[in-house]
């Protein structure tokens, strides 16, 4: 349900609405737009509620919403969510570029890494200190070692860095890296791991699980942002479906959907879409065409020897013409590469 409040409302009236909508066991989520201010209702509605909100001075309408998912929803908030990271703005029409190792190996291989993706112009350094593999036998990450490795590498080039954190119990430990947390794809139903992220307060990348519907993914982001946090940007990084030739398939489709039913931006990430890392170029320039407000590339100094994810990997040289047709793209479809 959606409270309208009209026009001219004070703080106090958007205060006392909220006041109202707790004393009915209910929470309530401001948005306040250009042209109007509205309180998302977040519960188990009761019918009467409805008329008891309209007759209250401050408020203009009250809209049932049919979505399950509410505060993610364009209904809530009509205009683009941006969220700011140092001097990079997601969501605000330029397309914004995380780029690093899938994991962080050792200092070398990291600064390397940065300084390479720096030049080619990208705006933010990945990198997993912390990372799922479906073998124990896998690399794990080297956990806050690899965190440390990430913020020498910030200190140096300057770029915000993006990590994942796959615990609650290590979520605030990577807060105190990271400028932006990431929730992966195995993670995307970790309720527990959502909430605990969403008290951080800090900007969070949600990636859609693998085999999750649209609505499924919404309704992630919902336990994020019933936490207060706004910060929270998406990410299509492929679906599992019955195609092998492919990691994964990246789902194209559902960048100009999230843009259509929700206020959230959309990354796309065709490393992992793809596996493979000739067609990451190609995926990531569709990604751009359809819509997204950015992109997320796997780059490694030496893929062939990398202990994550190598063959999805692209070199610098390949990172670098990446980085030009992109460039070259978002002129055409009136984007800018940040």
């Amino acid at each position: 349900m959606l409270v309208v409040l009209k026009k001219g409302s004070t703080d106090q009236d958007i205060q006392t609405v909220l006041d109202k909508i707790k004393q009915c066991g209910l929470n309530g989520h401001v948005s306040c737009g250009v042209e109007r201010t509205v309180i998302g209702v977040v519960g188990q509605v009761f019918p009467d509620l409805q008329g008891m909100l309209e007759l209250m001075t401050p408020v203009d309408d009250v809209i049932p919403i049919s979505k399950p998912y509410k505060l993610s929803s364009r209904e809530f908030q009509p205009e683009k969510t941006t969220i700011k990271v140092g001097n990079v703005t997601i969501g605000g029409g330029d397309i914004v570029v995380m780029a690093g190792p899938c994991a962080v190996e050792n200092e070398q291989q990291l600064l390397e890494t940065a300084r390479a993706v720096k030049a080619a112009g990208a705006n933010i350094l990945r990198g997993g200190a912390f990372k799922p593999s479906t073998s124990p036998y896998s690399f794990r990450g080297l956990g806050e070692d690899g965190l440390k490795i990430l913020a020498s590498a910030r200190d140096e080039t300057g770029l915000p860095v993006i990590t994942e954190v796959m615990t609650p119990k290590d979520v605030d430990l990577v807060a105190r890296y990271a400028d932006i947390i990431q929730v992966g794809a195995r993670n995307m139903q970790n309720f527990i791991l959502l909430e605990e992220v969403g008290k951080t307060q800090k900007p969070i990348m949600l990636k859609r699980g693998m085999a999750a519907t649209i609505q499924e993914w919404l309704l992630s982001a919902e336990y994020i942002l019933a936490q207060g946090n706004r910060q929270l940007m998406l990410c299509e990084r492929g679906i599992r479906t019955f195609e092998t030739y492919t990691r994964n398939t990246m789902d194209i489709s559902a960048i100009p959907v999230i843009n259509k039913v929700s206020h959230l931006p959309i990354i796309a990430d065709p490393s992992h879409g793809t596996g493979k890392w000739y067609l990451v170029t190609p995926l990531a320039m569709a990604a751009v065409a359809a819509g997204a407000d950015g992109l997320i590339i796997e780059v490694h100094p030496n893929p062939d020897s990398a202990l994550k994810d190598g063959a999805q990997s692209l070199t610098f040289d390949n990172f670098a013409n990446l980085m030009s047709q992109v460039g070259a793209l978002a002129s055409l479809v009136s984007r800018n590469p940040r």
